[in-house]
């Protein structure tokens, strides 16, 4: 049996589940999110916590699928209440972002800027042109989003230059040594 899953979910404050079959509702200050649980798995809501069940019998079969709908949940609670950010910094001379509408143009030195396509459901902000500050309530979407950016130019091993997570610590290899004879 899943010890994740046994743990009872709080509600914050303004936070309300409605639980219709399989499908979860929930609302909150920021917004409101769908989801869907598997099949046998069940919640419970009572004193302000949502508690997740399986049949008697099924333990076994439902174990990671418990721990897994118990952690999905516990992210939707966690969006529609405060929501979620990732920080990106743009490490390079000339390299830059900036805010077009709802598209991110970032000069990450190619030819042409590479132009991004901002979803609905997100907030991205450009507070200086090194930063990008993705927010929205969907923790799978504001991760994704973040990631794509991040592949636009990885940080590369010599020079460190590139888009990486705020915090994110790169490795730099040493460059070429010049041997005894040369």
């Amino acid at each position: 049996m899943s010890r994740l899953g046994k743990t009872p979910i709080e509600l914050p404050k303004g936070v309300t589940l409605d639980v219709a079959d399989r499908k979860i509702r929930a609302k909150g200050p920021k917004g409101e999110l769908e989801l869907e649980l598997h099949a046998g798995i069940s919640v419970a809501i009572e004193d302000g916590r949502a508690q997740l069940s399986v049949p008697e019998g099924r333990e076994q079969e439902l174990s990671a699928l418990y721990g897994l709908d118990r952690a999905l949940l516990a992210n939707v609670v966690t969006g529609v209440a405060t929501g979620y950010t990732k920080e990106l910094e743009i490490v390079g001379t000339g390299y830059l972002a900036k805010l077009a509408g709802n598209k991110l143009e970032i000069q990450i030195g190619f030819c042409h800027p590479v132009i991004v396509e901002i979803p609905k459901v997100l907030d991205v902000q450009v507070p200086t042109p090194t930063q990008i500050v993705v927010s929205g309530i969907d923790k799978q979407k504001v991760g994704d989003f973040a990631a794509n950016i991040r592949k636009i130019r990885k940080p590369e091993p010599y020079k460190g230059k590139g888009i990486r997570y705020k915090g994110e610590t790169v490795k730099i290899k040493p460059g070429k040594q010049l041997g005894a004879g040369g």
